[in-house]
């Protein structure tokens, strides 16, 4: 009991205070005051640019670069972004190798200097760049994709397919198919172009651009079976892809349907009421119909909206040709003759609008270019002979005529064309003219129905002391379906602690539906 006791006395005893020491009585060190975090505003910085919210996001760059006396690496790449979405590429370029002499080890600095310097053109650059940051970072398959792109402004189409190839090795997307792609469309190889987007649509059976474009150049081909699986393919997964509605529309009208063509067009021209190719497809499609007025109208339209494209300007002088305006038809001639000066075609029907303005010897030379230029189409020559033998010049037509008979043969040889019959009607009288007799074999005469037009006028009477007509004049109703693709609105961001990636150079496709010829045009973002 005793003891009970006296433990409870020792319980109720105070605790004996032990003095402080002299340690714990100093104030806290406060370091993150004293010494700030150069980064400890990213995540604003970074919440701003994502939200599109650059002038807020440009204050508090201005705040946090202040306080760090310029040394806040990611404060200045996203400025830099700001200034080139906002068209300062020469000032973003500036801070980009400020941010690369920062961190001199970080790939993504220099791939962003590289695309400035792409943007300002300067393309043996911004290789050299990238050959840099290939070295930091060799499994980066943008590095080689952009690399690509930039040798193929540089038109060194191999160098450019060895990098895509690369890029494809490291990473399948659908981009680096489509350069490649463009790169046979600009060698003019349509086969490989074709074999490359049969890839694509392999990888991506779904991207309705690839499966339009591949549509296309079927189209171009003549190989219209598999041009309408593919572009419809292509409504199915996007049924207001407008540029699959004009491929459509395009090769109705090839076929002659103008009515469903225009219905397809009218579709169209809500979605792009300013397209070139809409507007010159509606107004060979009232050429079809024969409304020249129409036409005229509506190519003058898309000749307003792209004034520098030769297929319109040709079909504007066709049509005026058709209509024996032939002053008019000179001048839209003249002018698509500037921008295609290697196009026969053009140049004979110049000759006729020439001929029919009592001009022969100015015709002449413009048929003696047609005939250098044009080597497969015999109507060249046979115009050229009518013109000759009209002149007294009989040996000169001769030749002509028999460099026809020449390219009708090879024609019939490679494949099963049949030919107009104005055409067979007019060669076989002068050739009874000339005295060759009517040996010339020709196949089956058939009026075609596609979008081949022919300018005709009323022959004179067929006795051999008058001339025996005027010239006939060729002309093809030149459809095109150019593709323009949207492109995205700037580099996306990632978290506050990394930056915003640098995406691939995209071109900006423009595939025509036209059956003689592919063009690519490759655009920055």
């Amino acid at each position: 009991m005793t003891k009970l006791r006296s433990f409870r006395r020792h319980c109720l005893l105070p605790r004996t205070q032990f003095p402080a020491s002299a340690e714990s009585q100093k104030p806290r060190l406060k370091k993150a005051q004293e010494f700030p975090i150069l980064e400890k505003q990213n995540w604003l910085i970074h919440l701003h640019y994502i939200r599109k919210d650059y002038e807020a996001c440009k204050a508090v760059i201005k705040e946090q670069l202040q306080e760090t006396q310029g040394l806040c690496e990611y404060a200045i790449y996203v400025q830099a972004l700001i200034f080139r979405l906002e068209g300062n590429i020469q000032e973003s370029l500036e801070l980009f190798q400020t941010c690369a002499v920062l961190s001199p080890q970080c790939a993504d600095n220099l791939k962003q200097v590289a695309r400035s310097l792409f943007l300002l053109g300067k393309h043996k650059a911004a290789i050299e760049v990238y050959n840099e940051a290939a070295k930091l970072n060799q499994t980066d398959w943008e590095i080689c994709h952009n690399l690509g792109v930039c040798y193929i402004y540089l038109k060194q189409f191999k160098k450019a397919q060895e990098q895509l190839h690369n890029a494809l090795h490291l990473n399948r997307h659908d981009l680096t198919y489509i350069m490649l792609g463009k790169i046979h469309l600009l060698e003019g190889d349509l086969d490989k172009a074709i074999e490359i987007y049969k890839k694509a649509v392999e990888f991506s059976p779904e991207n309705t651009e690839l499966l339009t474009t591949l549509g296309l150049l079927y189209l171009q081909l003549g190989i219209y079976q598999k041009a309408f699986e593919h572009l419809g393919n292509a409504l199915t997964y996007d049924p207001t892809n407008y540029k699959a509605i004009l491929a459509a529309g395009s090769m109705m009208q090839t076929h002659g349907d103008f009515d469903v063509a225009l219905t397809k067009y009218r579709v169209v021209a809500c979605a792009v009421p300013e397209s070139p190719p809409l507007w010159n497809n509606i107004g060979m499609c009232f050429f079809g119909k024969k409304k020249y007025v129409a036409a005229i109208s509506c190519l003058k339209r898309a000749n307003y909206l792209a004034p520098f494209d030769w297929k319109i300007l040709y079909n504007l002088g066709l049509v005026h040709l058709t209509m024996q305006q032939y002053a008019s038809a000179f001048h839209f001639l003249s002018a698509a003759i500037n921008f295609q000066p290697k196009m026969g075609e053009l140049y004979m029907l110049l000759a006729v609008a020439l001929t029919n303005l009592e001009d022969p010897e100015n015709a002449k030379r413009a048929y003696a270019e047609a005939v250098r230029l044009d080597k497969c189409n015999p109507l060249v020559n046979l115009n050229y002979a009518v013109l000759l033998y009209n002149q007294g010049e009989k040996q000169g037509a001769l030749a002509q005529y028999q460099e026809m008979e020449k390219k009708v043969h090879l024609l019939q040889d490679s494949s099963s064309l049949e030919f107009d019959a104005e055409m067979v009607d007019m060669a076989q009288k002068l050739g009874a003219a000339l005295q060759v007799g009517e040996a010339l074999v020709w196949t089956k005469p058939v009026k075609d129905t596609k979008s081949k037009h022919r300018t005709t006028s009323t022959s004179k009477a067929a006795s051999l002391q008058q001339p025996l007509g005027s010239n006939q004049a060729l002309g093809q109703a030149m459809s095109s379906a150019a593709a323009y693709g949207k492109l995205p609105s700037g580099a996306g961001g990632t978290s506050h602690l990394t930056k915003p990636p640098s995406l691939p150079l995209e071109p900006q496709p423009t595939v025509e539906a036209h059956p003689n010829e592919a063009s690519a045009q490759i655009r920055e973002k």
